[in-house]
């Protein structure tokens, strides 16, 4: 058998809009499916772009932190920085202040050197004074073969070492 062939006019109009109407329905359900996608699709980009945000937040928060965390650092930093230059310095006036002393007792010690030989030598010379004397008065010299000078100590031995300026300085690191 042959598709029915519509008789008339009016049956083949009608027939044409049967067509159209399902052509229609078949778009309509064709888009319905599409815009349907589209939602699905258009909630998980939406669900992404939440998620993104909260780790983007979490990511800012982290940056802040870390931010704070360097900035601390950086204040720490500069007041070891400053620790260490005021121990430096510190360290540079007492070896200065040090330094005065040794230069002040080495001197104090030279003074003394040049007291003890003009001592000697005015003993030296009172004790030839006293021989003179008890030759002239005719007295035996007591000190005859009894007398025997006094080694003189080194005075380069007792000196203190200068201490150089690069010994002794405090190692930060």
């Amino acid at each position: 058998m042959t598709p029915s062939v519509p008789r008339t006019r009016g049956a083949a109009a009608l027939r044409m809009k049967q067509i159209a109407l399902d052509n229609q329905s078949r778009m309509i359900r064709c888009l319905r499916a599409k815009l349907a996608t589209e939602r699905r699709e258009s909630a998980a980009t939406k669900k992404e772009h939440e998620t993104n945000l909260v780790a983007l937040e979490a990511s800012h928060t982290t940056i802040a932190g870390l931010t704070e965390i360097g900035l601390g650092m950086s204040n720490k930093i500069e007041r070891m920085k400053a620790k260490r230059q005021h121990a430096r310095e510190s360290h540079m006036e007492c070896h200065q202040k040090f330094q005065a002393r040794i230069q002040a007792a080495e001197d104090t010690i030279q003074e003394q050197h040049l007291v003890i030989e003009a001592l000697v030598e005015e003993k030296a010379s009172l004790l030839q004074t006293i021989q003179g004397l008890q030759e002239e008065n005719g007295a035996p010299a007591p000190f005859d073969d009894e007398w025997e000078e006094e080694p003189e100590e080194d005075p380069e031995g007792e000196e203190l070492e200068d201490i150089p300026m690069g010994e002794g300085e405090i190692d930060d690191e």
